[in-house]
């Protein structure tokens, strides 16, 4: 049951001290080496650990010709030796402060001062570039991925050495871009990066230090810009403008904005699937920018008429006189040249469906109706029911027939999800 991961907790090393081949051994193997998104202070596991006392790695060519390799390749070692990980660290370490330098961030000159990390406002700096350009940020993330894969690959016997700092560097760097666009806490991104540099402590055989921790307290290293906390409702979109032009950041201001944004509309569109115009609308202006058609202050701007727009949106259940619920029903059943009469009678056919459907008896939302064929045609003949003697008569046959199969895509669609209508 270990070895399939049967209802076993996460495995991240494996001692072994017998005698293992053919399936049960690389059974074993990928067994210690399944990914988990499961964190532990912060970190993700991205690779197992092997101990082997037996040298049972001999038998690993065989079952690798067997199960995995084929002929092709097989004389290679399956596991190569730790001096070529730690080439292939240096070199994934040069190939990203490469990257940077390319662009405008200086690691090589922030890596050769010993007070790197006593002044940490130069990672705003860092950040603000990257942040600048969607690619940069991305590219820059695979860099880093490689980086601290490779180190965690080359432990126990990278720990110590200084190339640590330069890990702790691209590390603390990501750690500074994704707190600014919500997918980190750099509270926890600081605790780990100062554990590693703990551990980098190197001395001369003097005694003396050469390369020491430059802290021993991570909150040093939180001096840095963190992502606001924004309330749609409360927004002064011409505050905001104003003090952009002030911010030293722009790049930064923008990022920020933008994650507000980006988690808003997919609060949007989760209450109402009819919102999807918006998510177009809020590409296009970011295609835009990263092609280079318009500034930061440009962006900027054009990234507060689209809150402006998303907090009117918000708001307009509330100007139509219905639910949340009864406003997505109304969106789905609404059509072009609609008069006023007709769209009243609209929105009384999405108020009397919605009454239908989660409080009038006999009821047509069952425990489980949406796994069934038959409850899913008692559900599909009451929206008919509804809609038939609710929708204004401009509405033809084959018009009738589209509103009624769109409705219950979407109620079924949300059921089978259980997000809303699942009973």
């Amino acid at each position: 049951m270990w070895l399939t991961g049967f209802d076993a907790p996460t495995v991240s090393t494996l001692y072994l001290d017998k005698p293992m081949k053919d399936h049960s051994l690389m059974q074993t193997i990928a067994r210690a080496n399944r990914v988990s998104s499961f964190q532990i202070n912060g970190v993700s596991k991205r690779n197992g650990e092997i101990v082997d006392y037996y040298n049972v790695f001999r038998n690993m060519k065989r079952a690798l010709r067997q199960y995995a390799q084929g002929q092709e390749d097989t004389e290679r070692p399956p596991v190569p030796e730790k001096t070529e990980l730690f080439a292939l660290l240096d070199d994934a370490i040069a190939q990203g402060r490469s990257f940077c330098e390319e662009r405008g961030v200086d690691l090589n000159a922030v890596l050769s001062k010993s007070d790197i990390f006593d002044r940490l406002g130069q990672f705003n700096m860092f950040a603000d570039t990257l942040l600048g350009n969607d690619e940069w940020r991305k590219s820059f993330n695979v860099y880093e991925n490689s980086i601290s894969g490779l180190y965690e690959a080359c432990k126990p016997e990278i720990v110590g050495r200084p190339v640590a700092r330069a890990v702790a560097v691209f590390q603390y760097l990501r750690g500074v871009i994704e707190s600014i666009v919500g997918q980190a806490d750099i509270e926890k991104v600081a605790l780990r990066v100062s554990d590693l540099l703990d551990q980098s402590v190197v001395v001369d055989r003097h005694g003396e230090t050469l390369h020491a921790s430059a802290t021993q307290n991570s909150n040093e290293f939180l001096g840095i810009a963190k992502g606001k906390v924004w309330d749609l409702s409360t927004i002064d979109i011409e505050k905001l403008r104003q003090e952009f032009g002030e911010k030293p950041y722009k790049n930064i201001e923008i990022a920020d904005l933008r994650q507000f944004i980006d988690h808003k509309l997919q609060q949007m569109l989760e209450t109402n699937v009819t919102r999807t115009d918006f998510a177009t609308r809020l590409q296009n202006i970011i295609d835009n920018y990263n092609a280079g058609g318009s500034s930061n202050e440009e962006f900027y701007d054009a990234l507060l008429h689209f809150a402006q727009n998303a907090r009117e949106e918000q708001e307009r259940h509330i100007r139509e006189g219905l639910s949340e619920d009864e406003l997505e029903l109304y969106d789905l059943l609404k059509k072009d040249g609609l008069t006023q009469d007709e769209t009243q009678k609209v929105k009384l056919a999405a108020r009397h469906l919605l009454r239908r459907l989660v409080e009038e008896t006999p009821r047509v939302l069952v425990q489980d109706w949406f796994k069934d064929r038959r409850t899913q045609e008692v559900v599909r003949a009451a929206v008919s029911t509804v809609l038939h003697s609710d929708l204004p008569p401009s509405y033809d046959r084959a018009q009738f027939t589209q509103k009624c199969d769109r409705v219950f895509e979407v109620i079924l669609d949300y059921a089978s999800h259980g997000k809303k209508w699942a009973a």
